[in-house]
């Protein structure tokens, strides 16, 4: 029976079927005190103030107690009454009362109980102890701890052990000393809390307040401008100012949570050192101008290079309308396909080597599938440090019981909850991904009918698997063949079972070989077509996976629809009128090798900061300053701007509408909170009036609206994802038409290739392209850190994200750092064979001997000057997974 019928005081009401007493009271309207009850999460009866009485005249936690058909429950008998009531009372008696000046006043279920109960405090007098004498913690930069308004609930912990997996606090002391505590009871900035908020969020009184707390007057509905997870918030609006940010319940995947990034750090939209006015660089100097001059300028400038003397890149952080807009002035205005994104620097072997094994390059199922997933085999991922919302999705996974294998050359956070851990050696993912396949071949765990029926090359995977047995993989990787066959029995039985991985997978000299092999083993398995199943490489930007969908990359127009096919080339011609290249355009490497050689001579940089963010970037700034003419169009002065001869100030996410599209394919809407600030535009109108004013037919666009249209109509994948289509809810491509749902998983039928057939890769082992030596025995791998974002562009203009982590250190092994002699917070040189860079040293268990640890998101610590720029040589993406240093101590 999944719906049962009770009574509550006389009035029969529906519940639904393992649903508690007190959830169906408060879903039809009927109000039961409580204050350690939270529907998030499991309960636990601690306030004892949802007391109800049964049949049998015995009180009851109504939290706990799950409804059963025909029941009969009581909430307000003299026992109910007295019992919660003397709870309230002393409760109240033993919390601040200065209602007026609590950021929590009308908003505080401690506040609603005594108005509920009617109490005053002439009634608690004689009840009145002194309050807890604990200082206030001010620490952290977002919020304040006062736990003289602590009622106990422990909300906060349960929040941030099973929501989060971080534990940062807990329950410590006694009697009535008990108070909500860290670790040896240090200050909160000091513990292992993420700042994420959501204790703040969820705490049911003003123990937990945040430090700016701005009552909007009004909110606008939007989706988060971080990671590609793509979590739904409301901006709050205060006059032209965002104020606020907060997590909408109602996103499918996101359900209200945010990270510290999401709710915290939105400073950036009102900055004062945002870019207000076009500038353009005079003697060296730049040099405020008016938008007409500018245009003008860059018309004049960009009418000399056109064909492939010009090349743009575009923004993973933009909106689809934008990135659209910039890849049809390449090709349109410009004449040429030289057009790339930051996905080339990221998951270009995701798009060449899943496009390849099985006709599409995403992510195959969905991320809202991850909770009541049965085995997730996480590998070259590090969620919650890139992906903190989806880290807390893993968590009820674990809740409800899922399977997680992890595979990673550190020892992340989500180790410790997980089935099983491969700590392998760094670079050797095929390695150890074959002879996994070889294990579940060998003992007959692969799906024979999938294989028969849906795939090809299958004799070629046997043959390049004589290579991989058990003993030479040990070899490579460094891993025990008992641990590689308990990791392929566990993910080749748990059914349906689906694949994750990130950056570590993608970013080598052989990324494209490690999704190969990801792919085949999914593929032997059987692992497509269905739901909780597939392989997924998880995004690291907001928009990363639509600037390649909208044809922001030199083999594609939008929708993956190829230059080099006549058909499609003249399905283009038509529409924008104009005849186009025929010829594949450059990858973002070898733009800037065409720019260092005087091939490229104009650029367009749109949203991105490759000063910083690519491998080896002296080269990069070379490249750049060998150029005749450069645009950068941003938010901010960056690294990459100052280098540019025109600088163009676009709006941020808050200042337009548009749309993005997340990890799974999710195409969610933008929608302008407030005017752009100063002089500013929105990057699809920059780019559309730099157009006309080049006398290019086919931009004039009143608005993001007529853009999106236009995308639709020209890419069939996004055919259904018209404004109107998405004001209620997102879609997953491929969406073929207005009527349709869009796509959760893909290939349920067939796979998207010529023939529908998926195939199977033959791989060898390749070694990165840098090995460590006497001269450099180390080895360096990069990755993210949760406080920021990319190179800090917009985490950076919030000083409380500052505050939590500013330089990037160098994470060693306790064994790396006591043979060179360093403590914790020792500045060292790290230095590879490109350059040094300094760093502090950060001492951590973390890190496995010879394997060293660093971010990229420092301005001050520059970490790609030292990065290798060997690349995959399909995608030209570069190996910043790996790379020999050696680190030297500081001598001042």
């Amino acid at each position: 029976m999944d719906e049962m019928k009770f009574t509550i005081d006389g009035l029969q009401i529906k519940a639904e079927k393992g649903e508690t007493i007190l959830k169906a009271a408060l879903r039809n309207g009927i109000y039961i005190p409580h204050l350690c009850y939270h529907p998030d999460l499991k309960p636990m009866g601690a306030c004892r103030l949802c007391l109800v009485e049964n049949e049998d005249g015995r009180l009851v936690t109504s939290c706990e107690t799950q409804v059963e058909d025909g029941m009969k429950i009581s909430t307000n008998t003299q026992q109910v009454e007295k019992s919660r009531e003397m709870v309230a009372r002393l409760l109240i008696a033993n919390h601040e009362v200065e209602c007026l000046t609590c950021a929590q006043n009308n908003q505080c279920q401690l506040q609603e109980i005594a108005s509920f109960f009617g109490i005053e405090l002439d009634d608690i007098k004689e009840l009145r102890h002194s309050l807890l004498e604990v200082p206030a913690d001010e620490s952290n930069p977002f919020f304040v701890r006062d736990l003289k308004k602590c009622v106990l609930c422990g909300i906060c912990v349960r929040t941030c052990r099973d929501r989060l997996g971080v534990s940062a606090i807990d329950f410590g002391f006694r009697g009535y000393e008990t108070r909500i505590t860290t670790l040896m009871d240090k200050p909160i900035l000091e513990s292992s809390c993420v700042s994420c908020g959501e204790c703040v969020v969820a705490c049911p009184v003003g123990a937990l307040v945040p430090k700016e707390n701005l009552k909007p007057n009004r909110e606008v509905k939007t989706t988060c401008t971080y990671c590609a997870v793509g979590c739904g918030l409301y901006l709050g609006v205060r006059g032209e100012k965002i104020v606020s940010a907060r997590g909408d319940r109602e996103h499918p995947l996101s359900q209200g949570n945010l990270c510290v990034k999401g709710r915290y750090g939105f400073n950036f939209v009102n900055h004062p050192d945002r870019l207000t006015k076009p500038l353009i660089k005079k003697d060296g100097q730049f040099v405020e101008v008016e938008w007409d001059e500018a245009l003008e300028f860059a018309a004049q400038k960009l009418s000399n290079y056109k064909g492939d003397s010009f090349a743009a890149i575009s923004s993973a952080r933009c909106t689809n309308e934008d990135n659209y807009a910039l890849q049809k002035f390449t090709r349109l205005a410009m004449g040429t396909n030289n057009v790339d994104n930051s996905a080339r620097s990221c998951h270009a072997p995701s798009v060449a080597g899943l496009a390849a094994s099985l006709g599409s390059g995403a992510m195959s199922n969905s991320l809202d599938e991850v909770p009541n997933s049965k085995c997730l085999f996480f590998i070259g991922t590090n969620p919650t440090d890139s992906y903190p919302v989806l880290s807390m999705r893993i968590m009820d996974a674990v809740r409800n019981g899922a399977k997680i294998i992890i595979a990673d050359p550190r020892n992340i956070d989500m180790t410790r909850y997980a089935d099983i851990t491969i700590q392998h050696n760094p670079g050797t993912d095929v390695a150890l991904i074959m002879g996994m396949i070889r294990v579940i071949i060998d003992e007959e765990l692969m799906d024979r009918e999938f294989i028969q029926g849906r795939c090809e090359n299958f004799d070629t995977l046997l043959e390049s698997l004589e290579k991989f047995d058990l003993e030479t993989v040990e070899e490579i990787t460094g891993v025990k063949p008992d641990k590689i066959a308990e990791a392929a029995r566990l993910y080749a039985t748990t059914e349906p079972a689906a694949i994750f991985y990130s950056l570590g997978i993608t970013e080598h000299s052989h990324g494209t070989d490690n999704v190969f092999a990801l792919s085949n083993l999914a593929l032997v398995t059987g692992n497509f077509g269905k739901p909780y199943s597939g392989v997924n490489p998880i995004r690291g930007q907001n928009n990363v996976q639509g600037s390649c969908d909208m044809g922001c990359l030199p083999d594609s127009y939008p929708g993956y629809q190829k230059v080099e096919n006549p058909d499609v080339q003249k399905k283009f011609e038509k529409v924008w009128n104009s005849k186009l290249s025929p010829k594949m355009g450059l990858k973002m490497p070898e733009m800037m090798e065409a720019a260092r050689k005087g091939q490229v001579k104009a650029m367009y940089i749109m949203g991105e900061n490759p000063v910083l963010s690519e491998p080896d970037c002296s080269n990069i700034c070379l490249a750049l300053e060998s150029t005749d003419f450069l645009i950068v169009q941003d938010l901010f002065m960056t690294e990459t701007a100052i280098k540019a001869d025109l600088v163009l100030p676009g709006a941020s996410f808050a200042e337009k509408n548009g749309t993005f599209a997340n990890a799974d394919r999710r195409v969610q809407r933008v929608r302008q909170a407030i005017k752009p600030v100063g002089d500013s535009k929105p990057d699809w109108q920059i780019v559309s009036e730099i157009a006309q004013e080049m006398g290019i037919t086919g931009f004039d666009y009143e608005s993001s609206e007529e853009v999106a249209a236009e995308i639709a109509s020209l890419a069939p994948i996004y055919g259904g994802m018209y404004y109107s289509c998405l004001e209620e809810d997102s879609k997953q491509w491929p969406c073929y038409h207005e009527e349709h749902e869009g796509t959760p998983f893909l290939y349920e039928d067939q796979f998207s290739t010529e023939n529908g057939k998926a195939k199977f890769i033959p791989l060898t082992y390749r070694p990165p392209a840098e090995l460590p030596d006497e001269e450099y025995p180390l080895v360096l791998t990069t990755g993210r850190r949760i406080f920021h974002y990319h190179t800090s562009t917009m985490t950076g203009a919030t000083q409380g994200l500052k505050k939590l982590y500013d330089h990037d250190p160098v994470e060693i092994s306790p064994e790396d750092a006591g043979k060179l002699g360093l403590v914790d917070g020792d500045w060292v040189w790290v230095i590879s064979r490109r350059g040094k860079i300094k760093s502090p040293v950060e001492i951590t268990e973390r890190s496995p001997e010879g394997l060293v640890f660093m971010a990229f998101h420092s301005r001050e610590t520059k970490t790609n000057m030292i990065t290798s720029p060997a690349c995959d040589p399909v995608t030209k993406t570069p190996e910043f997974k790996y790379c020999a240093v050696r680190i030297e101590k500081c001598v001042d």
